[in-house]
């Protein structure tokens, strides 16, 4: 708050009244809408984001607040900055700061409405116990210290989950905002049992947020992992990559390491591509945008045409895909490493709901626990999601790409020399997957390739063409059946029969898993 503003008397009012308020407000739905645009609009953000946020206890959590007062600039009110937490109520009072509520708690700040602007850090903490939080900024337009029915009170909320040391999995947003159909052209995204209804842009999850240190790190504020802003310019072979990380000392930190591909993957931006990664915060180790911004991750079980039994999975973020490599390629065929650091991102923790779903306790997300069982292009995968009521669910969704890669699971593989680690690369203790028919590929069983709701942009070419992207959970094969990008490879794919074919030839007949935010 501006410093030359009196604050009036602390007035009080019951913890009760306020907790009713907020929660019931919290479970209609009725947060302050930002169309109203003549009425105050507050915002509150953690960590950047104003969805739902979910972190791990040790990981750094920051609330912001603004406000834009529109027309009622100038009136006197209370604003009220709390937070419902599992050890009850807590208000921020300027400038003092947090106290416990108790039976009674008073405004933030008494005085006339102002344009703030500037986002206001009003918390910055680490170490809370686990549980579910809520965090509230509004403001009641009767200057009296209390809140009533009567009060003409807006405001915004953010509810955030705070998990089990190690245990933070939030999946976050792809950037896509367009839709667009199966002739690779951009269109007005479809209503509910239109065609093409239920793309990736129609749905927001946890929004990608980041913060430049000014160190050479970049702080992911979304899933609490800080990486290197500027990696090498030279090829590295995986080993070289795993052991340039793990010596790295940078910005006062020497426990820098090679990320996941999980990880990786967390920080490709699908706003469109080419590159797949914002440049405003990661530079590129490459002189220009190209095929060649591969980076390392992690080790692959199985055997690629290229790599034989020693390949390593990278994420390009020059295309956006993940792809298994030679493992032992250095210099001008070898691949970059972007070096990360805090604790692992991307163990799933799966539940059977026993009805056909399985949750994931730390994404948040539920699961089909079958695929659909058939193949069918992609327009035919937004319809079946959007109409499906699986366990008495109405809202289930063809996944992100993001979302479809969370539950890949990287040590198995189809083309696996090594029995133990043969099949799909998912969880088949908790998901049912359809096998291919014999002859589809190489291998004696092999699995297919999964659809998402993201759409794929690929490169500057004309006229410019979007396709969709793919998981692959069986072998991601070359035209002669053989793995060659890696069981868990994330492809593109022409989105219907006889389109512009991508690179590998054309499978647009491809599976479906649906999800659905599980808290819903």
């Amino acid at each position: 708050m501006e410093s030359t503003r009196s604050k009036s008397k602390p007035y009080v009012t019951s913890v009760n009244v306020m907790a009713a308020l907020f929660s019931v407000l919290l479970l209609l739905g009725q947060f302050y809408s930002h169309s109203w645009a003549a009425s105050a609009a507050p915002d509150i953000k953690v960590n950047g984001m104003d969805n739902t946020v979910t972190l791990a206890s040790e990981n750094t959590l920051t609330v912001t607040v603004e406000l834009n007062a529109g027309e009622q600039t100038g009136e006197q009110a209370d604003w009220w900055i709390v937070a419902d937490t599992p050890m009850g109520w807590y208000c921020y009072e300027y400038p003092n700061g947090w106290y416990f509520g108790g039976d009674s708690i008073r405004p933030a700040y008494q005085g006339a409405l102002f344009n703030l602007t500037e986002p206001l850090e009003v918390l910055r903490v680490s170490g809370l116990p686990v549980g579910n939080y809520a965090f509230y900024f509004g403001v009641d337009m009767n200057m009296n210290g209390t809140l009533t029915g009567g009060d003409a009170l807006y405001f915004d909320g953010v509810e955030v989950n705070i998990s089990a040391s190690g245990g933070s999995f939030p999946v976050v947003d792809t950037g896509q905002t367009a839709c667009y159909d199966d002739n690779g052209d951009e269109i007005t995204c479809p209503e509910s049992g239109e065609a093409f209804a239920g793309q990736d842009a129609q749905y927001d999850g946890n929004q990608m947020s980041y913060s430049d240190n000014g160190d050479g790190t970049i702080t992911d504020n979304a899933t609490g992992l800080m990486w290197q802003q500027t990696p090498g310019n030279r090829g590295l072979s995986w080993q070289e990559a795993v052991d340039y990380c793990e010596s790295l000392e940078l910005a006062g930190y020497d426990d820098w390491r090679i990320p996941t591909l999980k990880e990786l993957f967390s920080i490709s931006d699908f706003s469109k591509g080419w590159p797949y990664l914002n440049t405003t915060y990661f530079d590129l180790a490459g002189t220009s945008v190209s095929k060649d911004e591969q980076y390392w991750a992690d080790y692959y079980e199985g055997t690629t045409v290229e790599g034989g039994s020693e390949a390593a999975f990278g994420v390009n973020h020059g295309t956006g895909h993940i792809k298994a490599y030679p493992a032992n390629v250095s210099g001008r065929m070898g691949n970059y490493v972007r070096a990360v650091r805090g604790n692992t991102y991307g163990v799933n923790v799966f539940v059977d709901n026993g009805d056909g779903t399985i949750t994931d306790n730390v994404t948040g997300l539920m699961w089909q626990q079958a695929d659909s069982g058939t193949g069918m292009d992609w327009e035919n995968a937004l319809a079946y999601a959007e109409s499906s009521t699986l366990a008495g669910h109405d809202d289930w969704r063809l996944p992100n790409i993001k979302e479809l890669q969370s539950i890949v699971d990287y040590t198995h593989s189809p083309s696996a020399s090594d029995e133990a680690n043969l099949g799909p690369a998912i969880d088949t203790d908790f998901f049912q997957i359809t096998e291919l028919p014999s002859g589809t590929t190489n291998y004696s069983t092999d699995y297919g390739y999964f659809w998402s709701s993201t759409s794929a942009y690929f490169g500057p070419q004309s006229p410019e063409y979007y396709y969709a992207w793919y998981v692959a959970f069986g072998t991601a094969v070359d035209d002669n059946g053989d793995d060659f990008h890696g069981a868990g490879a994330v492809r593109f794919d022409t989105k219907v029969e006889g389109g512009p074919a991508s690179e590998g030839g054309e499978r647009c007949y491809n599976y479906v898993r649906l999800v659905r935010n599980a808290g819903l």
